[in-house]
């Protein structure tokens, strides 16, 4: 895993390629709908009442089913095409929620949220930005606040979608600033062949 200091893209280089990954169907781990994991958590209580915030949302397909269950939602991608499928998508179902189309690298909200639903954005990122990333997830959550992670395995390097291994993971969200379950994750197959570690994380 890299360190801060590593050299990453230009983050308008990054924006034009994700625009050109969208425009060509290059996100093959878009499941094409909701994960299994969410009706899991909705349904046990575990994503709590307020507000939600979804980065690196993609075609947002969890965001209507966040909705629908009473939160109020953020979503933020760096694309235009998916952020403009979700807004329409949304206004059809007579549905509101706030879309952003930012960089979540330099994206800041007005106020924190209770919990933040993390399934595509770290994955999604260079691995360079990774402690970035985590830096701006503590800050947008608010203290004692709920990081539902669905951590991707691909087991081999490169991306995306980059391996966020266990161990990789554990060193990023500190103990000393994040609390981990003591229960073993919940592991949901993806449709690629891959898995994701799921874990309901706190922001102590």
């Amino acid at each position: 895993m890299n360190r801060p200091g590593d050299v990453s893209k230009p983050r308008t280089d990054v924006r034009e390629e994700w625009e050109a990954r969208y425009r060509d169907g290059k996100v093959g781990w878009d499941r094409g709908e909701p994960s299994p994991v969410l009706t899991r958590w909705l349904e046990t209580g575990r994503i709590p009442e307020g507000r939600v915030l979804v980065p690196g949302c993609g075609n947002g397909h969890e965001i209507t089913d966040l909705v629908m269950a009473g939160r109020q939602v953020t979503a933020v991608d760096i694309a235009s095409q998916p952020i403009g499928r979700l807004a329409a998508r949304l206004n059809q179902l007579g549905l509101a929620a706030q879309v952003v189309q930012a960089d979540v690298l330099r994206w800041q909200p007005a106020e924190p949220f209770d919990a933040i639903y993390e399934q595509t954005c770290l994955c999604a990122l260079d691995p360079a930005n990774w402690f970035d990333y985590e830096q701006r997830l503590a800050g947008w959550l608010r203290p004692g606040g709920i990081l539902l992670a669905l951590f991707m395995q691909t087991g081999v390097s490169g991306g995306p979608p980059y391996d966020c291994s266990l161990p990789d993971m554990r060193r990023l969200f500190d103990p000393a600033r994040w609390q981990w379950p003591d229960e073993a994750p919940l592991e949901v197959p993806h449709p690629t062949g891959l898995t994701e570690l799921g874990f309901v994380i706190r922001r102590r």
